[in-house]
Parts: structure tokens; sequence; C-alpha cells
């Protein structure tokens, strides 16, 4: 329902996707008044058309975090990815949410020898390190076995994690803490921030007014939508992905793929994933450049589809959507603070969907003025995102030179 008239809180969120949402959970048990303002209608954005994988990693391996800063580091990062995993359960549990969720793991897949010597290397070392028994690596003919394609030489198995329907899964939580009186109005854009001279801030919405001692921004790749977010919009590269959906498969000679139902990413640099959704395949990868959909790009898609899995040739294809990923220039999540008034969490880099609904307690610590427990999420500055006006051409050259990479096997 929109918001409308004057309104009174304790904090404003701005935005209603998991970020949002998981935020107002955490404040509200704390006895915190919190609204949730969403521009557009709830699960219009990230949180309800992305790609349903619960995954606990980062963009940025936990090797390389260990090699920048340190091992206890590195395992804090790790605990917060299986933290992330976990919350989901607990979430669905707690308010009684069907999403379809499946804790089946995630299966990375080797294109070419060196990245399968390269997951190896990773899968000893959260082994050895980490004492993450859960990885192992797949031979070409494991894989084949799992997935029905002959394209990958090898890979790395993941038990942690699994796929839910992320719609579902938004709209259950969102419901839920309705039930719970929270206030959240969607198709309510704000408009404007104003502080004001007791500290706090007046937020303007196209019909009223919310006065809130703080802010919360969780806009993260659509912090464009609204002038509001302005002061983090420019520090994270909206990167549009692509999806498609085939027709059910059942009774079809692809109905055998990827039996096991987790979900699998490529190892090439512009990453390819799929997975099933009831008995549909689901294909999606980088690169729906520019403001819309692009029949370019799901037509690249659906060529590299048919590809991998030409068991799927003559099916349709009867879905196709895209949304924006917020990419961070060091590749991490952060959460922080700006002028003693604005809290914001954002830049999952592809993988919120686990951490994104569970960030919340966080960012309640942050409001309420203690320090988060979150590892390098609440501890590094969120860098702005140089040459940010013609960030679309750099997106565009940068994807250009790793499609030429991956084109030519390096």
């Amino acid at each position: 329902m929109p918001f409308s008239g004057e309104l009174q809180t304790d904090v404003a969120i701005v935005g209603g996707g998991y970020t949002g949402l998981s935020t107002a959970r955490a404040l509200a048990a704390q006895g915190v008044d919190v609204v949730v303002l969403e521009a557009n209608r709830l699960g219009w954005g990230a949180s309800g058309r992305n790609g349903g994988v619960v995954s606990g990693k980062f963009r940025l391996g936990f090797a390389e975090m260990a090699r920048r800063w340190d091992i206890a580091t590195a395992r804090r990062m790790h605990d917060i990815g299986i933290e992330a995993i976990e919350n989901v359960g607990a979430v669905l549990e707690e308010f009684g949410i069907d999403a379809d969720y499946r804790p089946s793991g995630s299966l990375r897949c080797a294109h070419r020898p060196e990245a399968l010597e390269a997951l190896r290397a990773e899968c000893d070392w959260l082994r050895g390190t980490l004492g993450d028994d859960a990885v192992s690596i797949l031979d070409a003919e494991e894989m084949a076995a799992e997935t029905g394609s002959r394209d990958f030489c090898g890979g790395m198995l993941n038990r942690h994690g699994g796929v839910i329907h992320p719609l579902k899964f938004h709209r259950g939580l969102a419901a839920g803490l309705r039930g719970r009186g929270l206030r959240i109005h969607d198709e309510s854009p704000v408009t404007g921030i104003a502080p004001r001279a007791d500290g706090g801030v007046d937020l303007h919405l196209a019909s009223g007014r919310v006065r809130a001692r703080q802010v919360v921004l969780a806009t993260n790749a659509y912090s464009g939508l609204t002038p509001a977010a302005s002061v983090i919009e420019r520090r994270v590269v909206p990167f549009r992905s692509a999806m498609v959906a085939t027709q059910p498969l059942t009774g079809t000679a692809a109905e055998a793929l990827l039996a096991h139902g987790r979900s699998y990413t490529e190892t090439r640099r512009m990453m390819r994933w799929f997975r099933k959704s009831g008995d549909r395949l689901l294909y999606g990868g980088r690169g729906a450049f520019g403001k819309s959909d692009s029949p370019a790009a799901f037509a690249a898609l659906e060529k590299a589809m048919l590809t991998q899995f030409p068991q799927l040739a003559g099916l349709q294809v009867t879905h196709r959507w895209s949304g924006l990923v917020a990419m961070t220039m060091d590749s991490l999540p952060h959460l922080g603070r700006i002028d003693g008034r604005i809290v914001y969490a954002m830049g999952y880099n592809g993988t919120g969907v686990a951490l994104a609904s569970y960030i919340g307690p966080h960012v309640a610590d942050l409001v309420l003025g203690r320090k988060p427990d979150a590892g390098l999420l609440g501890q590094l500055p969120l860098p702005q995102v140089p040459l940010y006006p013609v960030r679309e051409v750099g997106v565009r050259i940068v994807a250009g030179w790793y499609q030429f990479l991956d084109a030519v096997g390096k």
C-alpha cells in the first residue's frame, strides 16, 4: 500500500528488498519503531528477479582475503557466509514460508584445465586452512553425470547453500513482517532527504512526509531511481544480468539435466550460471548492457545454453528477463554510515540472496551505535566509482575484453 500523510518514526528504511526487510526485522525485534518505503512494487528489484542461488561465497575469494589481511579475517568472512546460509533456513521456519528451498549445494564448473587446477588449489586451501570439508573436486565424468553436459573438465562441489524461489522468499518475509505490525509501504518513492536542526531527517514523498531520527539506505543497484540515494549511488556499478527459462522439461530429452537440483556456475570471466526451477531450466549470464533488456544479449545467452546442453534443441524459451547487480570496486559488500544520520548496506556483487537477508542485525547494530561483528563488511570504506558518468562505456570495454579472453582460452 502506498504511503500517504505524515509519520514520525525512529528509523526510515528506503528500499524494500532483502536488505531493507532484514534490517526492519532486526530493528523491530529490539523495540525500534521503523517504516519501510519501497519505490516500486515489493519484489520488483533484485530481490524478486535474481537467480535464486543461496550462497555464502564472496566475489573476493577467502584465500585472497587471507593474503591481503590475515587468516582470522578470512575465517570470519567464511563464518559469515555460513551464517547467512543458515539464516535463510531460519527465516523460512520462523515465518512458515514455502519458497521451494533446496539445501542442495552448488557446483562450480571448470571450462578448461587451468580453471580446474585453480579450483583444486582453492578446495585444498579451504579444507586444509579453514577446515571446510564440505568442498570436494569432481572429475569430467562426474561432472557429466551431475550436469548432463560434456562441456566441463571438472568442478568443485560445495555442499553449503542451495537454491530458492527468490520472489516467494521475499513475499513471505514481507507478509510475515506485516503480520507482526511492521509498516511496509510499496509504490512509495522517496524524492528527497533533508537534515533537520535537531539531528533527525525529513523524508519527502509525493504524498507525504516521514520524520525520522535515522535513515537506512537499502537501495543497492537501484540507488539511481531516487535522488534520496544520491549519496551512495556512485559507490557501486550497476551491472545488468540476463536470465532465460525454458519450457517444462518433463517428457523431453532434457528431462534428466541437472538432476541433483543444485546451482551451477562456470569459471569463465563472463560467468554463466544455471539451475532447475521445478521442471524448467534457468540459464543466466552477464552482458545485457544498457538500461533495458537487450534482444542480442538474450540471443547470445540462448546460444550458449544450447551449446552446453544440446538436449534442449527444439524446446522453447518461455521467459526472458534481466536486472541489475551492484558491483563494488573492491569486490566486497559494504555497510557504513554517512554524516551521522544515514546508514547504508549494499554491493553484494551478485551473491545477495543469503547475505542481504542476513545483514539486517549488523545494520541494526550500526544504527544503534554498536560496532557490528561483520568482518570486512563494516571495516572498509566503500570507494567511489571513478569516472562514474561513463561507467556503462567502461563496463562494455571490460566485459568485451573478458569475452575475448574467454573465447581464446585465457
